[in-house]
C-alpha cells in the first residue's frame, strides 16, 4: 500500500423493501460506518417478544449507499476499494456492476484499477441482508448480534504501486528462530522485496531488515528473527510486526513467534502445557447490536474476561472482525472461531447434500485463515456448532484447511452428533459434553438431553472428577438409536430428527478434550438493567417479564428474587469448575458463559450483564479462586458435615503457570466463631497437578447450624481459595409429641384453631396436585426455551425453579439458622418437597421459605408457609415428614419448625 482514502462520513441511502431495485431515490442520509438500525433508519418496530432483544429498527432487503470518489486523489497503479465488514454487497461506478461478494467473515474488496485518473464518480454499494446462502449461525442470528445491514469498519480506497503483495502468511518456528514468509506479488513477475520485524505497536526495531528475491509472482522468504526474540503466550503476550516493501509499496502484519500444539492429551503453548480457561462468545454487543472493528472496545471487553480468569474465546458459529484478534494478541488470548454454521453437513451423495451452501462455507473457511490467520492468537478453528450428517464430508472439509494452513488445531465442531460423539481423523482436539449417552464431562444439562449432570442430582461437595469418566474401567452403554436410525435432538430454539448411528461407548479419546458449554445456570431478571439499552436494541422481554411479577403481586420481591438466584447460580458454577479443575485429564473448558446471552429465550446466565458489567454476584478476585492460570483446591465430600465429627479433606494445586511454586508453603485455615486451626505444608514438585497434603480438623459440637470457612492460600501468591461450610448439629431425635400435626385441616383441626391454637400441616405430597417438584439446582439456561423443546420431543419439562429466599428473621427459622438464599443446608430438605403454588393468596398466607420461580411462570411457591384461621394459626411445610427424619438437616429443620408451633401464643 502507498496510500488511502478513508469513505467514512456522510452517504445518501435508499432502503429497498422489495429487493427490486427499481425506482432507488437516495431520499436520506446516513453516516458510515454504521447499521441502519443503529442509525435509526426504516421503520420502527413496535414488536414485543420475550425470547430476545428487540430490534426497534429491524430492516432486511437491500439498502444502497452511494456517495463521490475522487480516482485521481492517490497517485497509484491500482486501485482497490476496502470494505472490512458488511453482508452481500454489489459496488457499481458509475453504474457499472463491479461484483457481488457474500463473505460474512472476510472484508469485501472490489477492484477499481481501471477507473484510476478518471476523476470524480458515482460510487454505490448495494448491501443485502436476505438471501444467504446459509443461515449464519451467530453472525446473522436475531439472538445476538441481530441480522444487521450496513457497512462496518473500514471504508476505504487502497491505493497500490506497480508491486505489491497479497496473501501474505507469516509461519514461524520458534526452533530454528526464523520466520516463514509467502506471499503472491501483484503488478511484477519478479523482484525484490525488503522484510523486517519490529516491535508492535511501538514500531521500534526489533531484527535487521533482510532483501529477498521474488519470481513467477511468488514470494518465499525464510526470515531470520533476532537471537533474543521473545516467545507470545498468554503470560507473555510479546508481539511484532513484519514490515514488507516492495519498490516503496508497505504492507504491515502483526505477527508472535509461538507454537500452539497437543501433546498427550494435552495443549501446549511453546512447549509448556496450558489449561484453556474458555468462554463462549456470540458476539453480543447489546448498545449497538454488532460486533465492533475497533480494537479499544475489544480490549475493554476482554480485559473483563481476563480478570475472571479466562485465557480462551469459543465463537460459536460466528468469526470477530480482526480488531478482535488484535485485541487477543495483547492480552494474550487463545481464539478459536468457528465456521458460521449449526446444522447437517451432507455428503455429496446424500440426498439433502446443499452444494452452494458448503462450497460457500468452505470458502468462509478459507477466508477466515487467509485475512485472520497471521494473528498468533488464532490458535485453534471449529467446523460449527453442534453438527450432524455425515462425519466423513466433515472429516474431509477439515482435511482441506489442514492440508493448506498447518499453523492451526483444528476440530470438527463442538458437541457434534451430540448422543453419539466420535473422534474423525482430522481432529486435534475433542469438544463435547459426553463420551456416551451416560459418560458426562459437564455437571449440568436440559431435561431434553438427559441424563443430568451431578450438579443437578448430586448434593453439593467439593470432590467429583471426570477422570473415572473420561477413561472408565468398564464400558458404559451407547446411545439409543431408533429402528430408523434417527435419534431426535435440540437444535437451537427447537427440535428436529437426525440420521444417527451408535455410539461407541467405549470412546476415550487420544487427543485433548475440552468440555462443552459448561455451567448455564441463570438468574433472575435484574430490572434495573431496562435502562441500560440506549441503543437501537430494546429489553422489552424484561418489560414483559416485570409485568409478568406485577400481575402476580410480587414485585417488591424483584431485588431478592435477583440476588438469591445470583447466589445459588455463583455456588453451582464454583463446583462445576472446581470439577474439571480436578480432573487431570480434561485440556480445558468452554463455559457458557460469565457473560449473559440476549437470546433463546433469554438466558441470564452471566456473572456479567450483556454489557459485560458486573451484576454485583461476585467479584472477579473471588471467581479467579477457583478459575485461574492456577487454582489450590479443597477437596471434600461435603458441605455440612455433622457437628463433633472429624471433617477430612485433601488439598491439591492445579499449576499451569510458568514460573516453578515448588518449595511453596501452602496455609489452610479453619475458622468457626471463635475457634481456629490452621496448618501448612510444601509444595514439593513442579507439576502441573500436586497433591500437597491431607489434613482434618474436629469439628465443635453446636447446638444450631453454625457457620465455618477453610481458608486455602499458597504464601507470597495470590492463589487463594475459601469453602463456605455449615456445621449441622446432631440432633438425633426429633420430638413433636405436644406438636398438633394434620395432613389437612381436619374437623379436629379446626376444633383446636378455634380455641386459639396453632397447628402444623405436612399435607400428602401425592395428592398435593397445586405444586412443582422441589429441584435444589438452579434452572438450566432458561425455561421457556427448555420446556418448549422438551413439550416437541415429549420428554419431561424441566422443573424450572431457581432457588430459595429464606425469611431468615422468622421465628420458625430460629433453631436452623439459614442465609436468605440456597445453601447446602437446604439440599435434602428441598429435595424431600413439593413447592406449593400460592398463586393469588399471597395476602393472607406469610411464606417463610420460598422457591423462586422463572420469569415465565412467576408462581408464588413455598416449601413453609403460614396463615391465620378460625382464631388459631396454620403452619404449613411441604415437605416429606419421614424423608426430613432420615436426614441430619431435616431433623434440625423438623425440630425448628416443631418449636416454633409449639411457642406461637
Amino acid at each position: 500500500m502507498i496510500g488511502k482514502i478513508n469513505l467514512h462520513g456522510i452517504w445518501e441511502l435508499f432502503l429497498d423493501y422489495n429487493c427490486t431495485g427499481e425506482n432507488v431515490t437516495y431520499n436520506e442520509n446516513i453516516k458510515l460506518p454504521n447499521t441502519t438500525s443503529n442509525a435509526n433508519k426504516g421503520k420502527f418496530n413496535e414488536e414485543r417478544v420475550t425470547g430476545h432483544l428487540t430490534d426497534t429498527y429491524k430492516f432486511e432487503g437491500w439498502a444502497w449507499f452511494r456517495r463521490k470518489i475522487d480516482t485521481n486523489a492517490l497517485n497509484c497503479t491500482s486501485l482497490e476499494l476496502f470494505l472490512e465488514r458488511t453482508r452481500i454487497t454489489e459496488v457499481f461506478v458509475d453504474g457499472v456492476s463491479l461484483g457481488i461478494q457474500d463473505s460474512f467473515c472476510a472484508p469485501h474488496i472490489y477492484d477499481l484499477t481501471e477507473f484510476i485518473g478518471t476523476g470524480e464518480r458515482e460510487l454505490v454499494i448495494k448491501v443485502s441482508n436476505v438471501g444467504y446462502k446459509t443461515k449464519g449461525g451467530h453472525m446473522t442470528s436475531r439472538d445476538t448480534q441481530t441480522n444487521w445491514n450496513g457497512i462496518l469498519g473500514r471504508i476505504e480506497l487502497i491505493g497500490y504501486g506497480a508491486a505489491h503483495c497479497k496473501n501474505v502468511v507469516i509461519t514461524p518456528d520458534i526452533h530454528s528462530g526464523t520466520v516463514n514468509v509467502t506471499a503472491d506479488i501483484i503488478g511484477v513477475e519478479s523482484g525484490t522485496a525488503v522484510i523486517k520485524a519490529v516491535n508492535y505497536p511501538d514500531g521500534a526495531p526489533a531484527c535487521d531488515p533482510v532483501e529477498f528475491t521474488y519470481i513467477d509472482g511468488r514470494l518465499i522468504a525464510e526470515y531470520p528473527m533476532c537471537k533474543n526474540f521473545k516467545l507470545w503466550s498468554e503470560h507473555s503476550p510479546e508481539l511484532y510486526e513484519l514490515v514488507i516493501d516492495i519498490d516503496g509499496d508497505i504492507s504491515k502484519h502483526i505477527f508472535g513467534m509461538r507454537e500452539f500444539s497437543a501433546t498427550d492429551g494435552k495443549f501446549t503453548v511453546n512447549g509448556k502445557r496450558t489449561f484453556l480457561r474458555g468462554k463462549h462468545d456470540g458476539m453480543i454487543f447489546p448498545k449497538t447490536a454488532y460486533a465492533p472493528c475497533d480494537v479499544d472496545e475489544w480490549l475493554r471487553v476482554m480485559k473483563i474476561s481476563r480478570s475472571f480468569g479466562i485465557n480462551h474465546y469459543r465463537f460459536h458459529t460466528c468469526c470477530p472482525p480482526e480488531a478482535a484478534f488484535i485485541a487477543a494478541d495483547i492480552l494474550g488470548i487463545y481464539m478459536e472461531p468457528q465456521l458460521p454454521f449449526w446444522g447437517t453437513v451432507h455428503a455429496p451423495d446424500e440426498e439433502g447434500y446443499n452444494a452452494e451452501e458448503q462450497d460457500f462455507l468452505i470458502s468462509e473457511g478459507f477466508a477466515m485463515l487467509r485475512e485472520f490467520g497471521n494473528h498468533p492468537s488464532f490458535c485453534m478453528m471449529s467446523m460449527g456448532n453442534e453438527l450432524w450428517g455425515s462425519k466423513e464430508r466433515i472429516n474431509e472439509v477439515m482435511g482441506l484447511y489442514k492440508k493448506t494452513d498447518k499453523r492451526h488445531l483444528y476440530t470438527q465442531g463442538s458437541n457434534n452428533f451430540q448422543w453419539t460423539p466420535c473422534v474423525v481423523e482430522n481432529d486435534d482436539f475433542f469438544v463435547g459434553v459426553r463420551l456416551a449417552k451416560d459418560r458426562l464431562i459437564r455437571g449440568s444439562y436440559a431435561m431434553c438431553d438427559a441424563p443430568l449432570g451431578h450438579i443437578q442430582t448430586d448434593k453439593p461437595g467439593a470432590y467429583l472428577s471426570y477422570d473415572s469418566i473420561i477413561r472408565p474401567e468398564k464400558a458404559s452403554a451407547a446411545s439409543a438409536v431408533s429402528e430408523d436410525g434417527t435419534v431426535q435432538i435440540q437444535y437451537g430454539t427447537t427440535m428436529k430428527t437426525v440420521k444417527a448411528t451408535e455410539a461407541d461407548a467405549d470412546l476415550v479419546p487420544d487427543i485433548p478434550i475440552v468440555t462443552h458449554e459448561i455451567g448455564q445456570y441463570e438468574t433472575y431478571p435484574d430490572f434495573d438493567e431496562i435502562e441500560k439499552y440506549t441503543g437501537s436494541l430494546k429489553a422489552r422481554n424484561f418489560e414483559v417479564f416485570r409485568e409478568r411479577l406485577e400481575a402476580k403481586g410480587l414485585t417488591h420481591l424483584a431485588k431478592d428474587l435477583f440476588y438469591c438466584s445470583g447466589q445459588l447460580a455463583k455456588a453451582c458454577y464454583k463446583e462445576e469448575l472446581e470439577s474439571v479443575f480436578r480432573s487431570k485429564l480434561l485440556a480445558g473448558f468452554q463455559i457458557l458463559d460469565i457473560q449473559d446471552f440476549t437470546g433463546q429465550g433469554t438466558a441470564l446466565v452471566g456473572m456479567l450483564d450483556a454489557f459485560m458489567d458486573n451484576k454485583g454476584i461476585i467479584s472477579p478476585e473471588e471467581w479467579r479462586e477457583f478459575c485461574n492460570d492456577a487454582v489450590i483446591l479443597a477437596i471434600f465430600e461435603s458441605y455440612t458435615p455433622l457437628a463433633g465429627s472429624d471433617f477430612y479433606f485433601e488439598i491439591r494445586l492445579v499449576n499451569y503457570r510458568p514460573e516453578s511454586l515448588a518449595g511453596k508453603n501452602v496455609v489452610y485455615r479453619f475458622e468457626c466463631g471463635d475457634i481456629c486451626e490452621t496448618g501448612s505444608a510444601i509444595i514439593n514438585s513442579d507439576e502441573n497437578y500436586v497433591d500437597v497434603c491431607n489434613a482434618v480438623v474436629h469439628l465443635p459440637a453446636v447446638d444450631n447450624i453454625t457457620d465455618a470457612v477453610l481458608t486455602v492460600e499458597v504464601e507470597g501468591t495470590d492463589i487463594r481459595n475459601h469453602y463456605e461450610l455449615e456445621i449441622i448439629p446432631d440432633v438425633r431425635k426429633v420430638s413433636p409429641e405436644d406438636v398438633h400435626i394434620f395432613s389437612d385441616v381436619s374437623t379436629e383441626a379446626e376444633k383446636l384453631l378455634a380455641e386459639g391454637k396453632t397447628i402444623l400441616i405436612f399435607p400428602n405430597l401425592d395428592k398435593l396436585e397445586n405444586s412443582i417438584e422441589g429441584f435444589y439446582c438452579q434452572d438450566f439456561w432458561c425455561y421457556p426455551m427448555f420446556r418448549e423443546i422438551s413439550n416437541m420431543m415429549k420428554k419431561p419439562e424441566p422443573v424450572g425453579t431457581m432457588g430459595l429466599i429464606n425469611d431468615i428473621s422468622h421465628p420458625a427459622l430460629k433453631g436452623f439458622a439459614c442465609k436468605k438464599y440456597s445453601t447446602p443446608a437446604w439440599w435434602d430438605i428441598v429435595m424431600s418437597s413439593k413447592c406449593e403454588i400460592l398463586d393469588g393468596n399471597s395476602a393472607d398466607k406469610r411464606v417463610i421459605v420460598r422457591m423462586i420461580d422463572n420469569f415465565e411462570r412467576n408462581h408464588d411457591l413455598a416449601i413453609l408457609y403460614e396463615y391465620d384461621m378460625c382464631g388459631g394459626r396454620v403452619v404449613v411445610c411441604t415437605s416429606d415428614f419421614e424423608k426430613l427424619m432420615s436426614s441430619p438437616e431435616g431433623r434440625v429443620f423438623l425440630r425448628s419448625v416443631a418449636d416454633y408451633v409449639r411457642d406461637v401464643p
